[in-house]
Formats: structure tokens, sequence, C-alpha cells
């Protein structure tokens, strides 16, 4: 059953849509995996550049399609064997309106996306979502549908302080539905490799989640990622090869602490 991930902070430009592209990217198309990328942003960013990025010129479907017929399996967009993605369309921010309306049980409004999972977790290795920066029910349901939350920290006092309250938001979605997740890391992304504030921040998250969950391996401030948002995410020459083996490093460590989480879980 897929391990399902919700990338997040509640302070937007953090590059959360870029660590969940590339971490799906990655892992099925360097590693092998079968991953899914789901979107739940109605801002569409991922969908738009998985799509630039594989040749996918038009989007027929869209995640609130799937919503609103109870099951996500006919918008599935296969990007590659591995690669397959549920795309977002400025329409699904009509998904409040649309729980409020047809899900009458508050823990079922906020579990919607976990129902419809649900069936389609057996075909693939990971689950990766990309939700808005805002406490809102799209946040709500990706936190109800993920075993674990990767928390993007850029290097600078407002994230600092978004990512400890997605923390406090995670404790009250567990305190009040139950909900079954935790934090696989925290992932700084710098503004300025080696400058005194990135530094400075990346300390105080130590200090505020722990030394050993804030990774290791960082998100460096490389130009290449900008320009991939225009001509699609490309792999010609050293450039792109340095950029891919950033999120390399990264879903590596990823793995082995989710491989750990998971042997921890057998046993208890």
């Amino acid at each position: 059953m897929a391990i399902t991930i919700v990338v997040g902070n509640f302070k937007g430009g953090v590059g959360k849509t870029k660590v969940s592209v590339m971490a799906s990217w990655e892992l099925a198309m360097a590693r092998g995996k079968k991953v899914l990328l789901v979107d739940m942003d109605p801002q569409g960013n991922a969908s738009t550049l998985i799509a630039r990025s594989t040749g996918v010129t038009e989007i027929n479907t869209s995640i609130f399609e799937g919503f609103q017929n109870g099951s996500l399996k006919e918008c599935i967009v296969e990007v590659t064997d591995n690669l397959h993605m549920i795309p977002a369309q400025v329409s699904f921010k009509n998904f409040p309106k649309f729980l409020y309306a047809n899900v009458k049980e508050e823990i079922d409004q906020v579990s919607y996306l976990k129902k419809l999972l649900d069936p389609i977790r057996d075909e693939y290795d990971y689950i990766f979502i990309d939700v808005p920066p805002t406490i809102s029910d799209f946040s709500d349901n990706a936190m109800m549908a993920a075993d674990y939350v990767l928390i993007i920290l850029q290097a600078q006092e407002l994230s600092l302080e978004g990512a400890e309250t997605y923390v406090k938001y995670l404790q009250f979605m567990a305190d009040n539905y139950d909900a079954d997740i935790q934090v696989a890391g925290v992932l700084p992304v710098l503004l300025r490799p080696g400058g005194r504030v990135d530094m400075s921040t990346i300390e105080r998250a130590k200090e505020m989640f722990g030394e050993d969950n804030v990774m290791e391996n960082v998100i460096k401030h490389l130009e290449r990622l900008k320009a991939w948002d225009v001509t699609g995410i490309t792999d010609n020459d050293m450039h792109d090869r340095k950029a891919h083996q950033v999120f390399l490093d990264v879903i590596d460590e990823l793995e082995e602490k989710l491989n750990q989480f998971e042997e921890a879980g057998k046993y208890e």
C-alpha cells in the first residue's frame, strides 16, 4: 500500500509545490517507483509543471470531477508508466461548497479525500499531495489522507512560524479527528546557501523540532529550478543534472527516514 505524504507549510512561496513535483519526479523517473501526485491546490501549479515537462498539451479532467463523481480513478492522468497525477483546475476552488452541500457529517467532510484514495492506494509505492498554504478544507482532507507530512522550511522567520503553526495544526487534527499522521522531516530551503540568516533559521528549527527531524540535505537556491517553471523539467546539461542531484539526495534521505518509521511501526 502506498506511503502517502502531504508536503506543507502555512506560508506561501516556500517551494512546497516544487518539492512535491520533484520528489514525485525523481522517485518515478530515477528510482523506478510507482508514484501518484495529487494536486489539491486550485491554482494547479503542480499539474502545469508536470504537463509542461512531459509534453502534455491538454488536461481534460480534474480532481474536482473525481470528488463530484465519488471516484478518483477516472481522473488519473498517466504521465509515464511510473508517474501518474490527479490534476487540479480553478473550478476546484468550489470544493468547500461541494463538501458542505453534499456531505453531512463533519468527520466525513474532512475524510473525503481519504475515502476516495483508499481504493487506489495499492496501485502505488508513493502518493504525494500538494495543498494550498492555508488552514482549510483542502489541508484538512490532505492531512486525514496522509501517513506523513514533509514540512518545507524556507530559511526565514515567517516560514519558521508557518512550520510551527503547521505542527500545531497537525496536533489539532489528531486531537479532534484522530488523524494518524506524523512528521517525516523538516526540509530546509535556502535563500542564500551559507548565509547567516539561513543558517540561524536552520539552527532554530533544530531546537524547535529536534535535530533528528530537520533533514541534513537541503534545497539550495538554484537558478535552474526557476528556469524549469518556464521550460519544464529537463536533463540536458550539467546544470540540470546538478539540480536533479539535489532532489535525489533529498528523496534518498526521505526514503531512509520513512523506512525507519515503517519498521518501527511494525513492532509497536
